[in-house]
């Protein structure tokens, strides 16, 4: 398996309403995102517009349901036709999450949260090692939102993030949002836990919106249905400061806007950017 060289530029997550937008035109974009799963079939329409789509940008394919987590071990199934999918598409990586989804009966679809504990990081390496055995490949893997902490943890996330790292020799998908609502929900510093990353392992990172806490519910919800709020932002310039120029996409999954809202959030992100490099300068 081979290294995953940086690769700077600004993409937005592909979804099905914009998928008119990326076909007919040129899109100010230098990748898009996608997720896995809605594309590991043989044949059929949405596979065919990805890669029409692909022959005009790079594509990340970046998947929910790997379950890096399950101590049951991974869906050798699913990894062959992630496989065959990433054979077809060449993408520039390919990602999925820090969380489990499934036991070995039943898939949860959703992003369910893991013990931080020494058994847990054996199990999470054990997996992520052969998935990229499997795969080829080098993966990245993203931290998660959280809404509740084990009492059985043993470590912080971020050093549970970077021993995964130093273990398996992935690469991380930081998702400086959800950095922030589980920093929210959870009352400890987003710098510090961005800081105690290893964060040249950081190849791509997500920007997205979320629900914040109210009166009646004391969380912040990672919904990705809104525009990037200003902490979030604020946040992003501060590791930006740290890492230098690194992909970073928009992240949007329901009230998806006119494609000319995702692109101005792009633009914000450039700017941040821009910004950042100047006074570094």
């Amino acid at each position: 398996m081979t290294s995953i060289d940086p690769f700077y530029g600004y993409g937005l997550g592909l979804r099905r309403p914009h998928y008119a937008d990326f076909l007919e035109g040129d899109m100010p974009v230098d990748f898009v995102e996608v997720i896995s799963e809605n594309y590991m079939v043989e044949g059929g329409k949405p596979l065919r517009i990805l890669e029409e789509i692909r022959a005009k940008h790079p594509v990340i394919l970046h998947g929910v349901s790997m379950s890096v987590g399950s101590a049951a071990g991974l869906d050798d199934e699913y990894l062959a036709r992630l496989r065959t999918l990433a054979e077809r598409i060449d993408p520039l990586w390919v990602s999925d999450h820090l969380c489990w989804t499934r036991t070995s009966a039943h898939n949860s679809h959703d992003l369910l949260p893991l013990p931080l504990t020494s058994e847990a990081l054996d199990t999470v390496c054990d997996n992520i090692d052969h998935a990229q055995n499997m795969l080829g490949r080098v993966m990245l893997f993203e931290n998660p939102s959280s809404y509740l902490t084990f009492p059985e943890d043993e470590m912080s996330e971020w050093d549970f993030l970077s021993a995964m790292a130093q273990r398996t020799g992935c690469y991380l998908l930081l998702d400086v949002n959800n950095v922030y609502v589980s920093a929210q929900n959870h009352d400890f510093d987003a710098q510090e836990y961005i800081a105690g990353l290893p964060l040249d392992r950081v190849r791509q990172v997500h920007l997205a919106g979320h629900t914040p806490a109210t009166p009646e519910r004391d969380i912040v919800i990672d919904t990705h249905d809104r525009e990037v709020c200003d902490a979030v932002w604020d946040l992003y310039e501060w590791t930006v400061a740290r890492t230098g120029p690194v992909a970073t996409m928009i992240e949007r999954d329901d009230g998806i806007p006119p494609l000319g809202e995702l692109l101005d959030e792009l633009d914000r992100a450039r700017s941040v950017v821009g910004r950042t490099l100047q006074a570094a300068a």
